[in-house]
């Protein structure tokens, strides 16, 4: 459900933000879809590798190189680059931005007030500076988040309730990570 309701705000998003009034333009324009990726091209997780992406893309009619095109960037885990890459996209005059990380998504945001941002992969986008709040993000950032840093704790409570026995769990994190660290407390209080 989460896959095809960013599917429909992708599209919607790209096509208002073309800014189409007339048929004539409408027919000239292709909308331009920028993809922002922290990993790499090969990555699994990549939202433009996923079949129901496109499987999606196909039902509400839009076919690549027809009626929608893509660019994609990757950082390769390289999260110094993502802000020249960010900048490269908006420069390229993409419609929307999709990103799939924080990282990214920060990048992004720096790069651009105006180009519409959907995000996906986003542990906390109000932690993260990307958003005002959940209820009125504001600005030109929207997407989905797994609310990862609220359910941390909660995920150690209940390894405990399953393991009463159990004396020392071990917790990676990324200091550099706004999301990872905000889990990272968020697991020190049931702890």
């Amino acid at each position: 459900m989460a896959k095809k309701a960013m599917v429909v705000w992708l599209v919607a998003l790209a096509l208002a933000s073309v800014g189409l009034s007339d048929a004539q333009q409408r027919a000239a324009t292709i909308p331009k879809i920028g993809f922002l990726s922290s990993g790499s091209a090969s990555g699994s997780t990549s939202t433009l590798r996923n079949d129901a992406f496109w499987q999606q893309l196909r039902e509400l009619g839009y076919v690549e190189g027809k009626n929608i095109s893509f660019v994609s960037r990757y950082g390769e885990d390289n999260f110094d680059r993502l802000t020249s890459i960010a900048d490269e996209l908006v420069r390229l005059k993409v419609d929307v931005l999709v990103i799939n990380s924080t990282p990214a998504a920060l990048a992004a945001k720096s790069a651009t007030r105006t180009i519409p941002i959907v995000f996906s992969g986003v542990s906390d986008p109000v932690v993260a500076g990307l958003v005002d709040s959940l209820a009125r993000p504001g600005g030109n950032i929207t997407g989905f988040t797994n609310i990862a840093p609220v359910l941390a704790g909660k995920r150690l409570e209940l390894l405990k309730e399953s393991l009463p026995k159990l004396t020392r769990v071990a917790v990676l994190w990324d200091p550099k990570a706004p999301g990872s660290t905000q889990q990272w407390k968020e697991s020190q209080l049931p702890a």
